[in-house]
């Protein structure tokens, strides 16, 4: 509740709306103390009763849980960050907290998308250099760009929860303005890939390149072994490439930007939990299509011969 309030004292008796109502248009009498006794509870001073829950007791802190219906992982740490009332939790480390993390985006974004050193593969080694590099470019770019929107909307969110004229107001809006601009300014492309060859005529064109070759193959059984271990190849080599840029990617993006980020989800305070780079899902892509090539295709050439 907001101290001094005369308006938001809690009361108990009947909150129905009609009780609200008649309290609302009778006149009240004001007690010696200042505060209305008749001015009913309302929704804000549950809300507000909320604040208690970091001091109550585990068993004072379940029963208003149950009866907010908070039962599930997710309805507690809800209830928990409704219960952080200060925009920021340490103010006076906050503003070093923004900075260093501006500092690690400006690293990931000047190195990340560099070439990685890839094993010796022969004649093969410019070209698995060239997608390992694509594809931790996706990554990294992927992930600085849900991360700067992730930091400026959290700000913005914070600054319209600080009070005007107050201190943690002043830092926000200030790391407000700073973010949005660092956005604007990483407005580029994921993939690094020239714009005519992510057009529909150049893709058409390849899938019906893939589809002659492969009604082709089809009518042979040579055919379709070739066709098989050409697949079982690109699956596995895609697989490689996968993981492997999801390993240089995790690498880049921990040196840079992963303890900033944790530290300035501390500072803020009752903020969820920062957002993850693609890295895992890349690995777990990777894993599939090893799966992939190693079971799927074989059976579907085994049967294709068969048949």
């Amino acid at each position: 509740m907001l101290n001094g309030s005369p308006s938001l004292r809690v009361r108990n008796g009947d909150h129905s709306p009609k009780h609200y109502l008649e309290s609302v248009n009778e006149p009240h009498a004001p007690t010696g103390d200042g505060h209305d006794e008749s001015v009913p509870e309302l929704l804000l001073d549950k809300l507000d009763s909320l604040r208690v829950l970091r001091a109550d007791t585990d068993e004072e802190k379940d029963a208003l849980l149950f009866q907010i219906g908070g039962r599930g992982v997710v309805e507690r740490e809800m209830v928990a960050q409704m219960s952080a009332v200060r925009p920021l939790q340490y103010p006076q480390r906050f503003e070093e907290a923004h900075r260093v993390m501006v500092r690690g985006i400006e690293v990931l974004d000047r190195n990340g998308a560099r070439p990685a050193e890839v094993r010796r593969l022969g004649p093969l080694t410019p070209i698995a250099k060239w997608l390992v590099q694509q594809v931790t470019r996706w990554i990294v770019r992927s992930h600085l760009n849900r991360l700067v929107g992730r930091i400026g909307g959290l700000y913005e969110r914070r600054e319209a929860n600080s009070a005007w004229g107050t201190a943690e107001h002043s830092m926000l809006r200030r790391s407000r303005l700073d973010i949005r601009r660092v956005q604007t300014g990483m407005s580029t492309k994921a993939l690094g890939l020239p714009t005519f060859l992510l057009g529909g005529a150049v893709l058409t064109s390849i899938a019906s390149g893939l589809q002659s070759v492969t009604r082709a193959a089809l009518d042979s059984t040579a055919g379709v072994i070739v066709l098989g271990v050409i697949l079982f190849a690109v699956l596995a080599a895609l697989s490689w490439v996968a993981l492997y840029s999801a390993g240089v990617a995790r690498r880049r993006i921990k040196l840079s930007t992963d303890q900033p980020m944790r530290a300035l989800w501390e500072t803020i305070g009752a903020a969820g939990k920062p957002p993850r780079d693609e890295s895992y899902n890349f690995a777990a892509y990777a894993i599939v299509l090893l799966i992939l090539s190693w079971i799927v295709i074989p059976l579907v050439v085994w049967l294709a011969i068969a048949a």
